[in-house]
């Protein structure tokens, strides 16, 4: 919280205000048993102590909280204007940076209880407020990358073929969850022509032989996330769909390669899409080379053209090229990593690059 104060203050702010979510979760370790209309608010500026405003009838959750030590209190009941209350803790003419997912509501009536104040989202104005990992946050990144790399040796080993795309996702789901994950996020089965939406939920079609599979699957454990991926093929794959894999897998190592502290972040987007573009495949590669990774599963630092944000030791975020051929089939291939101290690149992913045949 001392760390969000002073990082707000560097960045012009007058403080920070967190609403519930992954920043209120990072920063206290609160997390509201349910996300209503009331207004929970964590109110941070330089040289002041943190304050949580939170209802009454939840004052006694946030006081278990593991933050409550080294925060105030203030609560409000209902019929109160908790904007009053919380107006106070405010510089009436500061601009604050807000979490992303505050309620519009709460912000308005900020805005009008302080007509002078402004506003900006985290994400814009502190973008490395939780993406610098410590050693702690490392270790808990590793474990969830493991359990995840279980997982998907584990599917290896279940039946594709004449089973549909959501059976094979459930399957996943609880390898997830048996390998420690308390939370499963997503698990993209994809096969055949539907491999070719990068983000295709699974479905009822049935996986046939000769189809290839992306298995893009992950969650949470201890609090943070997990998130790799893998392209299998049902039986024997073509000369084609041999060439298309290598070369997703090239590019992803063109990736991993130019991971190193001092780099801006789109220099790892060049290296996997030059690979790519380079052999002609380029306008089938649609989307970020990656994205961060902690607490949530998607955060900055994004790897894209135009981020000049440089890479840091502890930043850990995805690198996952694809190539997308509408109606026929895609390839990805995806692994959590992070930039280390000695001036490389450590991979939270160890599962086999090669594409793995299955039954």
């Amino acid at each position: 919280m001392a760390r969000a104060a002073e990082s707000a203050a560097d960045a012009g702010l007058a403080g920070v205000i967190v609403a519930p979510g992954p920043d209120l979760v990072y920063l206290t370790g609160y997390q509201p048993t349910a996300i209503t209309e009331r207004l929970t608010a964590l109110v941070l500026a330089a040289g002041r102590e943190p304050v949580l405003v939170v209802p009454t009838l939840e004052a006694p959750d946030a006081e278990r909280s593991a933050g409550a030590a080294a925060l105030t209190l203030r609560d409000w009941t209902d019929g109160k204007d908790p904007y009053a209350v919380t107006a106070p803790l405010l510089d009436a003419g500061g601009r604050f940076g807000v979490s992303d997912n505050a309620w519009a509501m709460h912000l308005l009536g900020l805005q009008r209880t302080l007509p002078g104040t402004s506003y900006v989202s985290l994400t814009e104005a502190l973008p490395m407020l939780r993406g610098v990992k410590d050693a702690h946050e490392l270790a808990r990144i590793a474990a969830a990358g493991a359990a995840a790399d279980r997982a998907y040796g584990e599917i290896l080993e279940v039946r594709f073929e004449g089973r549909k795309e959501t059976d094979v996702a459930a399957d996943l789901a609880a390898l997830l969850l048996r390998f420690g994950h308390s939370q499963v996020d997503f698990t993209v089965v994809g096969s055949g022509p539907n491999g070719a939406n990068p983000h295709h939920e699974a479905g009822d079609r049935t996986i046939e032989r000769g189809d290839m599979v992306v298995l893009d699957f992950g969650g949470l454990k201890h609090g943070y996330g997990s998130d790799t991926t893998r392209t299998v093929h049902v039986g024997e794959p073509t000369d084609e769909e041999r060439r298309v894999h290598d070369l997703v897998r090239e590019a992803q190592q063109a990736g991993f390669e130019a991971v190193r502290p001092g780099v801006a972040c789109q220099e790892v987007d060049r290296a996997a899409r030059r690979v790519i573009t380079d052999a002609g495949y380029g306008e089938y590669f649609i989307h970020r080379t990656g994205h961060g990774i902690g607490v949530t599963t998607h955060e900055p630092p994004y790897m894209i053209e135009g981020e000049e944000l440089p890479v840091v030791p502890g930043m850990c975020f995805s690198i996952e090229p694809g190539v997308y051929l509408p109606g026929r089939f895609g390839v990805r291939i995806e692994d959590i990593v992070t930039a280390t101290e000695d001036g490389g690149a450590r991979r939270f992913n160890n599962t086999p690059h090669e594409m793995a045949i299955v039954e």
